[in-house]
């Protein structure tokens, strides 16, 4: 990959004067016919649209003629103040890097996929002599065999609930593990066989573990029969115990595949993608086939910018991807602009083939079917939740003489205990509801603020949060900049948070504190806004249940941090705190001793004749716990 002419080198005249056709027409004569990717930019260097190209002299030419083009397309050469160029080896690469490009720079002309968390898969780790079934969520550097992706942590959840019924794996951590000595309530309510203390041979777990991984690679047909063989065989052996585990383990297995609703018999490993558009808006359904299994679906709303289907679904999967293993097969329900050349990136990025269908007859057309009708029907609750939040937002500005309706709320909430564990909250609403992804937790770090001290508090988050602003993004170019603030207090707290961002030279962004009344009811709130005597709502208005529900989820974000926060610290090992105990040494120190308190309290001749722990290292643990007394 090679960069290519800058405006900067390229005709720095033409691209300081000119605009729209011109502009791009300047640039043709620098160019040739190399693969790579373009970046339009508007007068204040604002990416407009990034793109790729077979021949970036040939797609330049195209913009620089004035006719045949889309609305849209032309909106976007008009606004065209320079240009950005990269080459590349080939198309396929420059696929991928506009795809990077975009989900980095997020150009207001490109489709962009808004909503594009990690999934879930589930492990069965390799490092142990008796393996862990768990679920994992991001990079795979964990040894192990994983499958999925799963739609969800709750899709997660309930097959590893039903898999542990049937395979009696164990779930616990290695060291949790290594340290029982009498089986745990997992064993007691039958989904462990309880290895860690001799309930099960080697032997035997090893098979349990090879049936798991069997069930979830597609073959449960045949598990299922031998299962059903040997309860039989048990029955006729008057083993009754044996043969009701056995029994339990066959409806276990019969209930992951009557949850999972579609089984394709003719599709091992695909994704399911179909598109609905309708009014400029579109949901894309995902279905995660994998072996011969649904593992769940998840709907997407890109970003369209007015563009085609082609367009949107060949942006959803190059960004969609781009983070993510593609599966063997991707089914589509329209056709993609260029089918071939995603297929040949993806391809590369993988080290195998990737095939894309979009299907006319047959199991895999009804799949799509089922999946477009997902579509349609997500697209219109979603169509019918942006309309009421459109209008609450409406509202909003009606009811405190906003100049328009926010398109951004901030709600900031502290939790803490007698000023331990400190945390802030912030949760962000807007046009499509609660944006939950970007949602902030601050941990309060202020040493010299006094335990319980609010106002301190609210100071430290909101200077954290705006100076960032201000240093990520000064001329306020991007949407993360909230159009409303809302306090919770009444007069004394807007006018403390007041001075908190005049200190900072943020004074234009309203805000607005909610107290509760006399009575601290809901729905008796008081709304203070600085310069303005304090007022209240109709106790049925929707705009005063929208804001209590802002305050209650700001409310209920902070708790939940702040919980997470205590229960982290309550769990804490002393042995973390001691320098050069790590992983391994803290292992032999826990099994040689028992415990933390234990090895706290042993003396250097004991800590010696542990495994790895010199006498150096023992003088270092020993002086360590009695140092603190």
């Amino acid at each position: 990959m090679t960069d290519a002419k800058s405006p900067s080198d390229a005709t720095p005249e033409a691209s300081v004067t000119l605009t729209g056709h011109a502009c791009v027409q300047s640039y043709l004569k620098t160019l040739d016919n190399s693969p790579g990717v373009y970046r339009m930019l508007d007068a204040q260097q604002r990416v407009l649209y990034v793109g790729k190209a077979r021949s970036l002299k040939k797609r330049v030419s195209n913009y620089a003629n004035p006719n045949g083009h889309s609305p849209r397309i032309e909106r976007m050469i008009s606004e065209t103040s320079s240009m950005m160029f990269l080459t590349t080896k080939t198309e396929a690469e420059a696929l991928l890097l506009e795809q990077n490009l975009i989900k980095q720079l997020k150009p207001k002309f490109n489709v962009l996929l808004r909503d594009d968390k990690s999934f879930p898969n589930i492990l069965v780790t390799s490092t142990h002599k008796f393996p862990q079934i768990k679920k994992h969520r991001g990079a795979k550097r964990e040894k192990g065999d994983y499958y999925g992706p799963f739609a969800s942590a709750g899709a997660v959840n309930r097959t590893l609930n039903q898999l542990q019924r049937a395979f009696l794996l164990r779930n616990c951590s290695d060291s949790d593990f290594e340290t029982r000595s009498r089986p745990c309530l997992q064993y007691q309510i039958k989904r462990c066989s309880a290895p860690c203390v001799g309930k099960v041979s080697e032997v035997d777990y090893d098979k349990l573990v090879r049936d798991a991984q069997k069930f979830l690679s597609g073959r449960s047909t045949d598990m299922q029969e031998t299962l059903a063989k040997q309860m039989q065989q048990a029955s006729e052996d008057m083993e009754f115990e044996r043969a009701a585990a056995l029994r339990d383990r066959i409806r276990a297995l019969t209930q992951v595949q009557t949850t999972q609703g579609i089984n394709p018999q003719t599709v091992a490993e695909a994704d399911i993608i179909a598109l609905h558009l309708e009014h400029g808006q579109a949901c894309v359904q995902v279905f995660f086939i994998r072996a011969n299994q649904n593992w769940g679906n998840r709907d997407f709303y890109p970003k369209t910018a007015n563009a085609a289907e082609p367009e949107i679904l060949q942006a959803f999967m190059g960004q969609f991807y781009s983070d993510k293993e593609p599966p063997r097969q991707i089914i589509l329900s329209h056709g993609i602009e260029d089918p071939d050349l995603m297929a040949e990136a993806l391809g590369q990025k993988i080290g195998r083939k990737v095939e894309i269908l979009v299907p006319q007859r047959g199991e895999k057309q009804e799949l799509v079917t089922s999946a477009l009708r997902n579509a349609r029907e997500s697209l219109a609750r979603k169509m019918s939740e942006s309309a009421t939040q459109t209008k609450l937002l409406k509202g909003v500005a009606e009811a405190f003489d906003l100049p328009e309706p926010p398109k951004r709320i901030e709600v900031y909430d502290n939790s803490h205990i007698q000023g331990t564990n400190a945390v802030g909250g912030m949760i962000v609403a807007g046009e499509e509801g609660f944006l939950r992804n970007q949602y902030r937790k601050f941990n309060i770090k202020g040493e010299e603020l006094v335990p319980g001290d609010d106002f301190g508090m609210m100071k430290e988050v909101l200077q954290r949060r705006f100076k960032r602003l201000q240093k990520e993004d000064p001329e306020r170019k991007t949407d993360m900049w909230p159009d409303l603030l809302l306090i919770d207090g009444g007069a004394g707290q807007v006018s403390a948070v007041r001075e908190i961002m005049r200190e900072m030279d943020v004074e234009d962004i309203a805000m607005i504190g909610v107290a509760k009344g006399v009575d601290r009811d809901a729905g008796k709130e008081e709304f203070h806004r600085t310069g303005k005597r304090p007022f209240a709502l109709r106790h049925n208005d929707p705009v005063l249940y929208f804001i209590q529900r802002l305050r209650d989820e700001a409310h209920r974000f902070a708790i939940g941090t702040h919980r997470a926060k205590r229960a982290k610290s309550q769990l804490k090992n002393p042995l973390d705190e001691v320098e050069g105990v790590g992983p391994k040494r803290k292992k032999a120190l826990l099994l040689h001793f028992g415990s933390a308190k234990a090895v706290a309290r042993a003396n250097l001749n004991d800590l010696t004749s542990v495994e790895g722990v010199s006498e150096a290292m023992a003088r270092v643990i020993y002086d360590h716990f009695h140092e603190k007394g």
